[in-house]
């Protein structure tokens, strides 16, 4: 078995039949540009993880528009490489450490943020941690339980706490939380960290959302369906499916700004969500047997393997399942 993890979509996603799938399930971008122009230009836009996929995407579109990009994540020397990309077309961005897990470091940056530029226009959230891996696997990681509640739930929190104040006293600002569809659906097997951290902050989100909108800060939430990128490549299945690009993703977002609907969501999104708790107690034996089948992703196999030296790889994927992806 190869040791190599996938980085990124099956060339079969590329297929035209494959891309109009993808166009059909949505949610559909922003196609007129000028429009995201005369909305932008000027303006400080915020891009949390914008060092790769859906962020770099959309700090670059945002940018070609005319925003003062800011581009935030861990990795400074490779959000130093997408603001180069950027200022190379003439665009403007500048770079920003921030680690989501860490409360000095939002604290730090929303400081900077606000000495540097007076105030934020849009705020989009779109850092997270993805995690899918039996609860098994887990048992020796408590890293698994700081890592995705900080990237998905806490940290964008505080983000929030700490840059909505100036928002709501200059009486406009608009806040676009990239969540997933996975928090319309049911509970699912393996997806227990990811989720519910998702969950949490989108229900905060929202409340919040509707305390400011009183004050010109409105909130667009993107419950955003199969997207191919760095997060959902290890998931072989996932590879093969159609799926939004982080640039079809960035349009979406851009849609977000210009228009600022409550939610966009694929078009499966609000069927499931009435669907769920209806279809609750039938479901959740079928989604079990499945999630058995399928197994846990080569990186999980990988970490648990690192913690567990003696055992082999085909020794933990069959603990977890007959195959693994």
């Amino acid at each position: 078995m190869s040791t190599s993890l996938p980085s990124g979509p099956s060339p079969v996603v590329h297929h035209p039949i494959a891309r109009a799938a993808a166009h059909l399930i949505g949610p559909r971008g922003l196609r007129n540009m000028d429009r995201l122009r005369n909305e932008v230009a000027g303006k400080v836009v915020v891009v949390t993880g914008a060092s790769y996929g859906l962020g770099a995407a959309t700090a670059e579109l945002f940018a070609r528009a005319g925003a003062q990009v800011v581009l935030a994540a861990r990795s400074v020397e490779q959000l130093r490489q997408v603001a180069a990309g950027i200022a190379e077309k003439g665009g403007d961005a500048a770079v920003y450490q921030l680690d989501l897990t860490s409360e000095e470091s939002v604290t730090e940056f929303a400081d900077a943020l606000l000495h540097d530029f007076g105030g934020v226009d849009y705020l989009v959230h779109n850092a997270g941690k993805s995690l899918r891996r039996s609860i098994h696997l887990s048992y020796d990681r408590p890293k698994d339980v700081n890592a995705t509640s900080g990237a998905n739930y806490v940290g964008p929190m505080r983000l929030t706490l700490a840059l909505l104040p100036s928002m709501r006293a200059r009486g406009n600002g608009h806040i676009v939380n990239v969540s997933t569809v996975g928090v319309m659906f049911g509970v699912v097997p393996k997806w227990g960290f990811y989720l519910s951290s998702k969950a949490a902050f989108d229900i905060w989100m929202r409340a919040v959302g509707m305390e400011a909108r009183g004050d010109g800060v409105t909130l667009t939430t993107f419950y955003a369906g199969l997207m191919h990128t760095r997060m959902s490549a290890p998931s072989r299945w996932m590879r093969r499916l159609p799926g939004q690009t982080p640039q079809d993703a960035a349009r979406v977002l851009a849609r977000a700004v210009v228009e600022k609907p409550r939610t966009l969501t694929p078009i499966y999104g609000h069927p499931f969500a009435i669907l769920a708790p209806i279809l609750r107690f039938p479901m959740e034996p079928i989604l079990g047997f499945v999630y058995r089948r399928l197994g846990d992703t080569e990186a999980s196999l990988a970490r648990a393997e690192a913690i567990r030296p003696g055992a082999t790889r085909i020794q933990l994927a069959e603990t977890v399942g007959s195959h693994a992806e």
